[in-house]
């Protein structure tokens, strides 16, 4: 189902960056699983936003099974191919983000690097909040803000090597926005605590900004639904 302002064929405007990014982000997801108080899952439904090619989903049933999951993403070839991925687990992924049909649905959310990509973001929050249970949580991740100081030429790059329009947005505006739809709002870095991959290609000048990236700079909003 197709019910998107936007659709984009990938994220990356490179092929092979697109397939290699679900490997890239992995070690990031597992860190971030770690965070979340939520261990049973057994009876819940999740929600992806931004599933790209499903990996995050598919790494999540691995490690904290759930009985149902939805990956929504507005890039169509990026959908298929984790449809084509998923094999016999309990996902449907779709184009559908406005997420009409799914009121008071799911029980958790996650969205990783994706909201910093949204035009009508106090459009996504209010749809979250409408499509979470009364208690539901949805953590959104991400380092790309203003407050980045990597986020001048990060910018740049997002616009040359992507099919998205990339939004202005520091951490005080996320907390505002989602605040005023409604969600109770906190907040953390993500302090990553593995070892952190250091490669030379023009995202990070240097492996000192590397660690403080993930370390200090990539947060992870906790917005739970009253």
């Amino acid at each position: 189902m197709t019910d998107s302002p936007l659709t984009i064929p990938t994220w990356y405007r490179d092929p092979l960056v697109e397939q290699a990014m679900g490997d890239g982000h992995a070690p990031i997801w597992k860190h971030l699983l770690s965070l979340v108080p939520e261990n049973e899952l057994s009876g819940v439904r999740v929600l992806d936003f931004g599933c790209n090619q499903g990996g995050f989903l598919r790494q999540l049933h691995q490690i904290r099974p759930f009985c149902e999951g939805v990956g929504v993403d507005i890039a169509f070839q990026s959908v298929e191919e984790a449809n084509r991925l998923k094999g016999n687990l309990p996902i449907v992924y779709q184009t559908n983000t406005r997420l009409k049909g799914w009121d008071g649905h799911f029980d958790i959310a996650f969205s990783h690097e994706v909201i910093y990509l949204i035009e009508n973001i106090e459009q996504h929050a209010d749809d979250m909040l409408r499509v979470l249970k009364p208690g539901g949580v949805y953590y959104a991740v991400t380092g790309c803000h203003t407050d980045n100081p990597l986020w001048p030429q990060w910018r740049e790059r997002v616009a040359e090597h992507t099919h998205t329009v990339v939004q202005e947005r520091s951490l005080a505006d996320y907390t505002r926005i989602f605040s005023t739809a409604g969600f109770l709002v906190a907040a953390r870095r993500l302090g990553f605590s593995g070892f952190v991959p250091y490669e030379p290609d023009g995202w990070m000048p240097n492996i000192t900004a590397a660690i403080d990236y993930y370390c200090n700079t990539k947060t992870v909003f906790r917005l739970v639904k009253p």
